[in-house]
């Protein structure tokens, strides 16, 4: 056995939700450089051209596809054209997502519901739109991007707690589902990670930022790049028999209690 054929994506088409920068932009990045065909969407054209010309400069060729992951008949839509354009799509990642930090009892029932809706509706849509061709091409890779969210709670997340909860409990029912169809769902829980949703928790002297950090055995904030390599080999052939997993990319903070005050 080669065993670097076996974390090869070569050949593959991989559909990256929302990446057109951070967590996403860095998993598709790493996917093209094993080889892969890459596949994305955006909600609207702005963000498709910066998403576009970042790719460009990178060296990538990226296939932008407009779409609401949230509407089944744009998903759908957007799965046909990618089959029709890349081929069967082998490998998902449900990267799209939003956080609304606001107390629960401050927050709205349409604002949890909008969290709900794109965090954990949007990859039951997605998923169920490109499992009937996994099913057909006999393999498939459906990435879950989780959260430790999906095992702690805290202050001002409830809905987003909440959906990634959900999202780790689908993850594990796909695989209980579609396992034997040799499709392979698993999740990815990234700790804190300097992306520009973090971005206003990680100002100097922000308390949070000092929370975060004496939390961390690693003493520092991730980066998207601490994501690219798990996220390879839950796509790749190496993780065949991982089903149903989630993998905490932390700095070891869910190992950790914390430091004695």
């Amino acid at each position: 056995m080669d065993i670097m054929k076996q974390f090869s994506l070569e050949g593959k088409v991989a559909l990256v939700t929302g990446a057109a920068y951070g967590i996403g932009y860095a998993i598709a990045k790493a996917y093209a450089e094993a080889g892969a065909k890459i596949a994305f969407n955006c909600r609207g054209q702005e963000h498709m051209d910066k998403a576009l010309a970042a790719y460009k400069k990178d060296g990538i060729e990226a296939h932008g596809y407009i779409c609401d992951v949230t509407r089944e008949d744009e998903v759908q839509k957007m799965v046909a054209d990618i089959e029709k354009e890349l081929g069967t799509i082998d490998i998902l990642v449900n990267n799209a997502g939003i956080i609304k930090r606001i107390p629960m009892l401050e927050m709205k029932a349409e604002e949890f519901r909008q969290v709900i809706d794109i965090d954990l509706n949007a990859p039951f849509i997605v998923s169920k739109a490109v499992i009937p061709g996994m099913k057909k091409k006999g393999h498939g890779k459906i990435i879950n991007i989780c959260s430790m969210m999906s095992e702690l709670g805290r202050e001002t997340v409830s809905a987003y707690a909440a959906a990634k909860g959900g999202l780790k409990m689908l993850t594990r029912n796909i695989a209980s589902e579609y396992g034997a169809d040799n499709i392979q769902c698993n999740g990815i829980g990234p700790g804190y990670i300097a992306t520009p949703q973090t971005a206003p928790l990680r100002t100097p002297g922000h308390p949070f930022n000092s929370f975060i950090l004496s939390k961390t055995p690693a003493n520092r904030w991730g980066t998207p790049e601490d994501l690219m390599g798990p996220a390879v080999f839950l796509a790749s052939d190496a993780s065949d028999f991982v089903n149903g997993h989630i993998l905490y990319v932390d700095g070891g903070i869910l190992a950790y209690i914390g430091k004695q005050p």
